[in-house]
């Protein structure tokens, strides 16, 4: 019988003949990679939250094969959400909310924001040494971890408890195509035709299937983490995958409408490279799953397939009719920046299943130790959840719907500083620069959060208005604090204020046309 979450609930059976067996964990990270970035609809009944035109077959594949998560969220930039999975806490326990700062309380603004509302915060600069990663608590239960791809934390790896690492990597390793310093070269408005390793997806992809069969030879559970660069803008893909939508009649009718030619349109701009480069990583992805199978561990390995924070890909108005489903971007707590697509096949998962109680990417700790023998409730100081009796079919409870999520971004970039928590459906935003405009929303029936109801539900938003300020005070987040030398001129002039006022806080109704534009 399946329950209102999709999951069949007779599988747990199956899940206590496979306790007696250490099952290994690979996790493919995807940067940049957004809600409805993938050929697979999160939500059956929104047409637009899956990329239809983009063919990616082994994430069909894993969808067909384990649970998708309609609710899952991450955070509103990679840094932050790398740090959350690693220590199950959230951003404003971890203090690490931005790549960007020093330990200090506030940002010096020497350079930029000096004539801002506000004063933002700093962040953390890498894991913090007390908290204990995916590495270190997977280690004492037999578990030798890699981490391949992009780090991006600072710090090494190598003292994070990661046998094998390509060391504090960041956003630059992964282009291949760089600009020649030396020269004053910059970098190629067009992709080469001879390219063969893009966003390093297929060296990255080796080396992960190396670890692999070490492990399987010396008969070692693992925990690989697959982080690749793709798919982050630098866009990079292989000549003939680029060919193959090249031809597509919708990127054909894109350069017609644009007046570009595939020949001379910049790679930035190009459709087909996008398009091409989420195709390419999909064969990485498939690649990985066809050794597991190989090796006879298929059916002992769990597989991870996540975003790290939400994105918006102009590439789904390829498609005629087709419109944006959440509200903004990158960088902002808006669900268009912090919901990612998730999906998990393995042992005792139902193919085909789908949840729908909210989960986060602090979750993954105490699920890792969970499926690994371990006991997640000996984690000290996290936020985090174990969602592996789920996985194996049992229904949530209230507690679990209902329970709080905590995002903060004390920050200025394109955006503004803000702090949200969702609670079930319920939805607290708060601007600093803004606290007159109280912010709620209803996102059971309102995902693209266009009706703000704080008005019509003032005590509901004061009671979980206050529960958040409760809880970021109580783990010691940071702060902005009002600017004594705001200049609302200098601040209308900055190139991002567009953006800032655009998506920023409203009273009652917004238009959703807005999230068309791009600020």
């Amino acid at each position: 019988m399946r329950s209102q979450f999709g999951v069949v609930l007779s599988v747990t059976m199956a899940v206590s003949c496979y306790a007696a067996q250490k099952p290994n964990i690979i996790m493919f990270y995807i940067d940049d990679w957004a809600w409805n970035g993938s050929p697979v609809a999160m939500d059956d009944a929104m047409a637009n939250s899956r990329m239809p035109i983009l063919h990616m077959p082994n994430v069909d594949r894993l969808a067909q094969q384990g649970m998708k998560f309609r609710n899952a969220y991450g955070s509103p930039q990679c840094s932050p959400a790398r740090v959350c999975i690693q220590t199950g806490q959230s951003s404003p326990r971890n203090g690490f909310t931005v790549f960007l700062g020093s330990r200090d309380t506030y940002y010096n603004m020497q350079k930029a924001y000096q004539a801002f509302p506000l004063v933002p915060n700093v962040s953390d600069m890498q894991i913090d040494e007390n908290a204990v990663t995916i590495a270190e608590a997977l280690k004492p239960l037999g578990y030798v971890s890699a981490h391949v791809g992009k780090w991006h934390m600072r710090g090494d790896p190598g003292r994070e408890g990661y046998a094998l690492h390509d060391g504090a990597t960041t956003n630059n390793e992964g282009n291949t195509l760089k600009a020649d310093l030396a020269s004053g070269e910059p970098l190629p408005r067009r992709l080469p035709k001879d390219m063969t390793d893009p966003k390093l997806m297929f060296s990255i992809t080796e080396k992960a299937i190396g670890f692999m069969e070490d492990q399987v030879k010396q008969d070692h559970p693992f925990y690989l983490q697959i982080s690749h660069y793709a798919m982050h803008e630098g866009r990079e893909c292989l000549d003939k995958t680029r060919e193959k939508y090249v031809k597509h009649p919708l990127v054909q009718a894109w350069y017609r409408k644009n007046n570009k030619h595939p020949e001379t349109v910049s790679r930035k701009d190009d459709p087909a490279n996008w398009l091409a480069m989420g195709e390419d990583l999909d064969g990485r992805i498939g690649a990985v799953l066809d050794k597991a199978r190989a090796l006879g561990i298929e059916d002992s390995t769990y597989f991870i397939l996540v975003g790290d924070n939400g994105y918006r890909h102009d590439e789904l108005r390829l498609t005629p009719g087709f419109t944006q489903p959440l509200h903004a971007r990158k960088w902002w707590l808006w669900d268009g920046g912090i919901r990612v697509p998730m999906i998990v096949k393995g042992p005792g998962i139902e193919p085909g299943s789908v949840f729908t109680g909210n989960v986060v990417n602090y979750d993954f700790l105490p699920t890792f130790v969970d499926w690994a023998g371990g006991d997640p409730k000996q984690l000290k100081d996290i936020d985090g959840v174990s969602l592996a009796r789920y996985m194996a079919g049992a229904s949530p409870d209230e507690a679990f719907l209902n329970r709080n999520l905590y995002f903060h971004y004390p920050h200025y970039r394109s955006s503004v500083p803000h702090s949200v928590m969702i609670s079930g459906s319920a939805k607290v935003v708060h601007f600093y620069e803004r606290p007159d405009i109280p912010m709620l929303f209803d996102l059971s029936g309102d995902i693209g959060e266009v009706k703000n109801v704080a008005r019509q539900q003032p005590e509901r938003h004061k009671q979980l208005y206050d529960e958040m300020m409760r809880y970021l005070k109580a783990v010691g987040a940071r702060f902005p604090k009002v600017n004594p030398n705001y200049d609302l001129e200098v601040y209308k002039m900055d190139k991002g204020t567009k953006e800032r006022l655009q998506w920023g806080p409203f009273e009652g109704k917004r238009t959703p046309e807005e999230d068309e534009i791009r600020p």
